[in-house]
């Protein structure tokens, strides 16, 4: 069975091309695998969020995990974005630095058996790419399948 990982996060490109990988599914009988992430910071700032609204209402909310809001997060993406049953699809979640994004898509597509991976890149200067690394680069040098990068 081929499956395809794709990594998703909120922006036009990710829409694109999750839309691209479920058309890639269904020509070749396919399943998806969503990784939804947020970094430490995202979660804090959700969690003062909720307790700003908390202290406006005088309610009290229940505070979803991180990895439950990740994962709400891939299912509104895919229903943002056409794609809730167009192809069978599972949401991988994590909550990571951005600098260990890469490993986490080499990991997760390791542990969900995909063959391919769909990330969007980002375009940076030679001196971007020494400073900061650059995911793309990593994970086509790395993943023993297919890559399909779309760039921003």
């Amino acid at each position: 069975m081929q499956r395809g990982l794709v990594v998703v996060d909120d922006s036009s490109a990710h829409g694109t091309l999750l839309r691209e990988a479920a058309e890639w599914a269904r020509a070749n009988g396919g399943e998806l695998v969503l990784l939804s992430y947020l970094t430490p910071e995202e979660v804090e700032e959700n969690l003062d969020a909720v307790e700003s609204i908390e202290r406006m209402e005088g309610e009290k909310y229940s505070q979803p995990s991180a990895l439950d809001a990740a994962r709400k997060f891939g299912r509104d993406f895919v229903a943002e974005t056409g794609g809730e049953g167009a192809v069978e699809y599972e949401i991988s979640a994590a909550v990571i630095e951005e600098d260990e994004l890469g490993e986490t898509i080499l990991e997760t597509a390791s542990e969900t058996d995909c063959d391919h991976v769909f990330i969007v890149g980002r375009k940076r200067s030679p001196t971007g790419k020494a400073l900061f690394g650059d995911v793309t680069q990593r994970v086509i040098l790395n993943f023993d399948g297919l890559v399909t990068t779309l760039m921003e």
